[in-house]
């Protein structure tokens, strides 16, 4: 297994009339997550799209445990279960700045080719980015 957290601090822009951070914004926490996760392992979203690979959403589920206010310091720690093949499994769980579990999530992104819209297996050098996390 192979998790990464990063942080994420609410911006005024990112909350709803309530105070509360907006229920959509938490996509977009997602992929900040997916990307730093990446990055964090020396793997490039943009050099994988780049190189003709693209990783729609194909899924994704949420669960609002507590809301996330403007300027709290939220961390988000994104979960790899398993080796990506055609598809890719990401679980997230977002904290607030006490390390309250707030929100959980899960989604399901599929390995395309940009050329065709065709499903390939994930990129060699990802899963060997991985591959050490679960020996």
């Amino acid at each position: 297994m192979y998790s990464h957290e990063t942080q994420y601090r609410v911006r005024y822009a990112d909350t709803d009339q309530m105070g509360f951070m907006y229920y959509g914004n938490y996509s977009k926490l997602y992929e900040i997550g997916r990307v730093e996760a990446f990055r964090n392992l020396g793997f490039s979203y943009k050099v994988m799209e780049d190189g003709g690979v693209m990783m729609p959403v194909y899924e994704n589920k949420s669960r609002y445990i507590l809301p996330a206010f403007y300027d709290e310091l939220l961390t988000i720690k994104t979960i790899i279960k398993s080796i990506p093949s055609a598809r890719a499994v990401y679980n997230y769980e977002i904290f607030d700045s006490k390390m309250n579990l707030i929100h959980t999530g899960e989604t399901t992104l599929v390995f395309l080719r940009k050329d065709n819209n065709r499903l390939v297996v994930a990129p060699k050098e990802l899963r060997d980015c991985l591959s050490p996390y679960f020996e």
